[in-house]
C-alpha cells in the first residue's frame, strides 16, 4: 500500500474515537455525580472538580490532536530521551521541597500552581523506551540473557524511583508492561517466570518488612474485622455495590457517596457506578473498556503483520497497560485486591491520569492511521535491521 499523508482527521478509525469519547463522555458524567457533595464540603462549590476535570479533558484533547498529527517514527527516535526525562522527572519529586507530598506520599511536582503525578507520563516514556529496545533487539532478545536483562535493568530503576515515592501500583503497573513487551518480543518463558518470581520475593519482602504495608495488602481479605478502620473503605465501596442490584437506585441517588464512601470521585467512582446503575451498569462499563482494549490488541497485530514492530508492541504495551489498570481499579472496589491507588481511566478524576491517557489512546488512533498507509510508514522488521547492519 502507498504511503498517503493524513492532511484531515477524516480518516481516523471513527469507531475507536466513539468508544474513546463515549467513555469520556461517561466519566465526566459519573464524575459530577460521585463529586457533588465533596466537593461542595471541601471546596464549596458543588462543581469544583467537574470543572478542574473539564480542563484536563482541553489539555488532553489538545495533546492528543498533536500527537495524532506525529508520525510515530518521532517518538521511537526520541525514546532514549524520553526514558532519561522519565528517570529524572522520579528523581525530581524525591527531593525535599521539590516534590509535593500528599498523604505520605511524594508522587507530585508543581508547576505553576499545577500538580503533575509524574508516575503518569513516566510510565508512557518507558512503554516508548521499551518497544524500541524490543523492535531493534528482537532477535537478541531470544538468544541472550544479557540483552533481556539490559532493559530491565533499566526498568529496575524507575521501579526503584516508584517505591520511594511510595506507589506500589504504579509500579506493579509499569513492571507487567515492560515484561509483556519483552515476553511477546521473544523472551524465553524462562526468563519471564524467573523474573516474575524473583519479583514476586522482592515485593513480598518489602511488604513484610513494614507492618503498615502488610496490613495495607493484607486488609481487603477480611474488611469487616475492622469496618470502621482499616477496612472502612472497602467495606463501604462493598456496601455501595451491593445497594446497586440489578439497574441501580438511579443517577445521582447513591447514598455511599455522601461523605460514606472516601475517594468516591477517584479510585471508588466504579462503586457509585455499581450503586446508581446496578449490575446492567456495570456490566456496560466492563464491555466498552473491554472492546478498547481488543481494539488496541487489532492494532498491534495489523502493525506487526506489516512488520512496523515499535508500533506493534506500543500498542500492545497500550493494551497490557488499560487492560491491566481498570482490572485493578475494579478488583480494588469488589474486594479481590488490595488498595493500590489506581485511576479507572477516562472515569476517574485524575488531571495527570486523564491527559496521559488521552494521549495514549491518541497514539493508537496514530498507529491505525499509520497500518492503512496513511503517513510515513516506517517499517521495522527485525529481518530488514540486520540486512542493514
Amino acid at each position: 500500500m502507498s504511503d498517503r499523508t493524513a492532511n484531515t482527521y477524516l480518516d481516523v478509525d471513527w469507531g475507536l474515537l466513539g468508544l474513546i469519547m463515549l467513555l469520556l463522555s461517561a466519566g465526566i458524567v459519573m464524575l459530577t455525580s460521585a463529586s457533588i457533595s465533596v466537593a461542595e464540603n471541601s471546596n464549596g462549590h458543588p462543581f469544583y472538580y467537574l470543572i478542574q476535570q473539564l480542563l484536563a479533558v482541553a489539555v488532553g484533547l489538545f495533546m492528543a490532536v498533536l500527537v495524532v498529527r506525529t508520525p510515530t517514527e518521532f517518538w521511537q527516535k526520541a525514546a532514549p530521551f524520553l526514558m532519561i526525562i522519565a528517570t529524572v522527572l522520579l528523581g525530581l519529586v524525591l527531593i525535599p521541597g521539590v516534590g509535593r507530598v500528599v498523604n505520605g506520599s511524594s508522587r507530585w511536582l508543581s508547576a505553576g500552581g499545577i500538580n503533575i503525578q509524574v508516575s503518569e507520563p513516566a510510565r508512557l516514556m518507558v512503554l516508548m523506551f521499551i518497544a524500541n529496545y524490543a523492535a531493534r533487539h528482537g532477535a537478541e532478545l531470544s538468544a541472550s540473557l544479557r540483552d533481556f536483562l539490559r532493559p530491565m535493568i533499566v526498568v529496575g530503576v524507575v521501579c526503584a524511583l516508584l517505591l520511594l515515592e511510595p506507589d506500589f501500583g504504579a509500579t506493579f503497573v509499569m513492571l507487567m508492561i515492560s515484561m509483556a513487551v519483552l515476553f511477546v518480543a521473544g523472551s524465553p518463558i524462562r526468563y519471564f517466570v524467573s523474573l516474575v518470581v524473583l519479583v514476586a520475593v522482592g515485593l513480598g519482602a518489602l511488604a513484610i518488612s513494614a507492618p503498615y504495608r502488610l496490613a495495607r495488602l493484607t486488609g481487603f481479605t477480611n474488611p469487616w474485622e475492622d469496618p470502621y478502620g482499616s477496612g472502612f473503605q472497602l467495606t463501604q465501596s462493598l456496601i455501595a455495590i451491593g445497594s446497586g442490584e440489578w439497574f441501580g437506585v438511579g443517577l445521582g441517588n447513591s447514598v455511599q457517596k455522601l461523605f460514606y464512601l472516601p475517594e468516591a470521585h477517584t479510585d471508588f467512582v466504579f462503586a457509585v457506578i455499581a450503586e446508581e446503575f446496578g449490575l446492567a451498569g456495570t456490566v456496560v462499563v466492563i464491555g466498552l473498556f473491554s472492546l478498547l482494549v481488543w481494539r488496541a490488541f487489532t492494532i498491534a497485530m495489523t502493525a506487526a503483520a506489516r512488520d512496523r514492530y515499535f508500533q506493534a508492541y506500543l500498542a500492545f504495551g497500550i493494551a497490557v497497560w488499560q487492560g491491566a489498570q481498570v482490572f485493578i481499579n475494579l478488583g480494588v472496589n469488589m474486594g479481590i485486591l488490595p488498595t493500590k491507588g489506581l485511576t479507572l481511566p477516562l472515569v476517574s478524576y485524575g488531571r495527570s491520569s486523564l491527559i496521559v491517557t488521552l494521549i495514549v489512546l491518541a497514539l493508537l488512533l496514530r498507529i491505525d492511521l499509520e497500518n492503512r498507509g496513511f503517513g510515513k510508514s516506517g517499517g521495522s522488521s527485525h529481518a530488514a535491521r540486520r540486512a542493514r547492519s
